[in-house]
């Protein structure tokens, strides 16, 4: 009898113990796996989101460089470009300035002072004095420098050519054109010396041959100007 419940004793501790590992065994060691991978993924989570805000703080600091770069060319563009405007009118200003302070002067063939003056003369003294340049003396050599503008887009400032016939015997400067397309032109007339005349004149109308611009959109001389030279032109 005591042997039978002596194994009885044994056989129930057995259990209990066996249920006891088995226990410990399924319910501890899932836990502390489960919380190990929680905390990694949770780890590995922040440390993507951070990336990807590094690399957009990143693409949004070279976006903005970019932005500004763009933008102070912009700005150098402009600027340049207004400067130019600003020199090519000044410049402008400056001759028409200096031209006007001959009206009056008698014409003089072959005159070069405010005594007197011919008309190639009166245009080389105006661009020397105003915008320091050197035009040849004579009208026909006066007439191959700068770029040949055509009447319907003359500025201020453009030199104007008349002949009677073939030769080219006559200059003057573009005073002004108007909305209506009216040129004048201030020039030393044998008439009436330095004067501001009119392409719709019946007299120079006829005679006006071409036109040419010496001083380009940088207020600076389209080329290097011929020498000067002591030949005179034979001028009306």
């Amino acid at each position: 009898m005591k042997k039978r419940v002596l194994s009885y004793l044994v056989a129930l501790v057995s259990t209990v113990s066996l249920q006891s590992c088995v226990t410990n065994y399924v319910v501890s060691k899932p836990a502390t796996y489960s919380k190990e991978y929680k905390t990694d993924a949770k780890l590995a989570s922040l440390d993507t989101n951070k990336m990807e805000q590094d690399k957009q703080r990143l693409i949004n600091s070279f976006l903005a460089e970019k932005a500004a770069s763009i933008a102070n060319a912009k700005n150098s563009i402009k600027n340049a470009g207004i400067a130019k405007v600003v020199k090519y009118n000044k410049t402008i200003d400056n001759i028409l300035t200096e031209a006007e302070t001959y009206l009056g002067t008698p014409y003089r063939y072959g005159g070069m002072t405010r005594n007197g003056i011919d008309c190639s003369a009166f245009v080389l003294s105006v661009f020397g004095a105003a915008a320091g340049l050197s035009l040849p003396r004579v009208a026909a050599s006066q007439a191959q420098e700068g770029e040949k503008i055509e009447k319907e887009n003359l500025q201020k400032g453009d030199l104007i050519f008349f002949s009677h016939g073939r030769r080219i015997s006559h200059v003057g400067i573009v005073e002004s054109v108007s909305e209506e397309g009216e040129i004048k032109f201030i020039h030393a007339a044998t008439s009436k010396g330095v004067m501001i005349s009119s392409l719709n004149d019946s007299y120079w109308g006829p005679k006006f041959r071409f036109a040419k611009r010496i001083i380009n959109e940088n207020g600076e001389a389209y080329n290097n100007l011929a020498a000067t030279t002591a030949t005179t032109a034979t001028s009306f």
